[in-house]
């Protein structure tokens, strides 16, 4: 492949480094093991579209605040875009483009026919009221109702969003359109046309790809302990099933502070509890606090960071201690970090192929939403079940014959079929 022009973006993130570039060194990696062409890389490489848009809101003191929101369409050759929408004070422009790459290789390593798309809006939803986040949720609907459609672009819920506010924008859309529309998103309230077993989608698919992973690896699930970093929807159910399967969980983590148990958490418990008092662990008997960066490196067999981007770093990898990282987060290991857990044998199954246990079962939700007729539980977790270990198995056998990480062997197959697909479509 000839060589490329050193890709560079404006304006770093402060603090931490930037997805966008994490995504692009990774993504560079296997264009190259897959000796791609200059075309393609270059289609590929970038967004298909970036809209920006700014929303006028009353807030409930009758002053005006104008938020700005995004939309990255990253690409759509595979089928209609997908992916979440985040409302969150530290939403910027690069980390949604990265992330709507993220969903474009996704899609394409569960083999699901979605391009990938992201949205964002700089907001801080803690400190707004339910009818400012709703005025705000519609005002963003709007604004982009050219770019939503259940054959064109498909949200979702994604940090600081859930079912209530894909309920709003499902409505917003339905009336701007003089239809009931319930395929445009995903991740509705289950009356509303939302699947079962969507809740525990993302979590379920870290569980089943540890379980897979284990194997590889010659360890039984009853013989090995985990840490779970982040206890929100993912991290929760990831712990949930996990514990289910006979892990230990010596630690978890959540916005209050870290928590560790030598003999295994009661994860049970830990729910109900962060349940009682305000979603939060703070406080919480079965465990005794750690200093949170310490969760990282515990000694434990497998480790699950399913809270932010860039939690492992070229400044902790050294100290991990874990066998096996499953990536239940976007992004958790930046790609600095790369090199070092390779050399230290660790076996890490990526967050486009770990997570997407979420996508999956938001494509279920869009293929019973326009079918109009609802699957039952057992439906959608055996087919979510079967789609990720296939596509695990396809990830480690790319891995085995390329000899390469697990990491890299997930973009080769993600960028080989949307790569494919340009081809038998016709090029550009």
């Amino acid at each position: 492949m000839a060589a490329h022009t050193v890709y560079k973006e404006p304006a770093p993130l402060m603090d931490r480094e930037n997805p966008l570039e994490s995504m692009m060194s990774r993504f560079n990696i296997a264009a190259e093991i897959l000796g791609l062409d200059d075309e393609t890389y270059n289609v590929l490489k970038a967004p298909d579209k970036q809209v920006i848009v700014n929303i006028p809101v009353t807030m409930d003191d009758g002053k005006i605040h104008v938020f700005e929101g995004y939309r990255v369409i990253h690409n759509t050759i595979l089928g209609p875009s997908k992916g979440g929408i985040r409302y969150d004070k530290n939403v910027h422009l690069d980390e949604v483009k990265a992330l709507a790459a993220w969903m474009t290789w996704k899609c394409a390593v569960v083999d699901i026919p979605y391009g990938g798309a992201k949205g964002g809006i700089i907001c801080d939803p803690t400190t707004m009221s339910a009818g400012e986040i709703e005025r705000m949720t519609r005002g963003y609907t709007l604004a982009l109702k050219d770019i939503f459609g259940p054959d064109r672009d498909i949200p979702a819920p994604d940090m600081g969003t859930g079912p209530r506010e894909m309920a709003w924008l499902m409505d917003e859309f339905s009336k701007t359109n003089g239809m009931t529309s319930p395929a445009v998103v995903t991740g509705k309230p289950l009356v509303m046309g939302g699947s079962l077993g969507r809740t525990e989608a993302t979590g379920r698919g870290v569980m089943v790809s540890a379980l897979a992973a284990l194997k590889k690896l010659g360890l039984k699930p009853t013989e090995v302990s985990a840490a779970v970093q982040g206890f929100g929807n993912v991290g929760s159910w990831a712990a949930v099933l996990l514990h289910q399967q006979g892990v230990k969980i010596k630690a978890v983590s959540d916005i209050s502070g870290a928590y560790w148990n030598e003999d295994g958490i009661n994860i049970d418990e830990a729910i109900a509890y962060k349940n009682a008092h305000n979603g939060r662990l703070e406080g919480f008997s079965g465990a005794t606090p750690m200093n949170p960066d310490d969760l990282l490196t515990s000694a434990v067999d497998v480790l699950v960071p399913a809270a932010v981007e860039d939690v492992i770093t070229e400044h902790n990898a050294h100290d991990i201690k874990a066998k096996l990282i499953v990536e239940g987060a976007n992004g958790p290991t930046s790609a600095s970090a790369d090199p070092i857990i390779n050399e230290k044998g660790i076996m890490v199954v990526p967050d486009i192929l770990a997570n997407s246990g979420g996508v999956t079962v938001s494509y279920f939700e869009w293929v019973q939403n326009k079918q109009g007729f609802k699957w039952t539980l057992e439906m959608v977790t055996e087919r979510a079940d079967r789609i990720m270990s296939d596509a695990f198995e396809k990830v480690y056998q790319t891995s085995q014959k390329y000899k390469i990480p697990m990491r890299i062997a997930a973009y080769v197959v993600a960028i080989d079929k949307v790569a494919q697909t340009y081809k038998y479509r016709g090029g550009f």
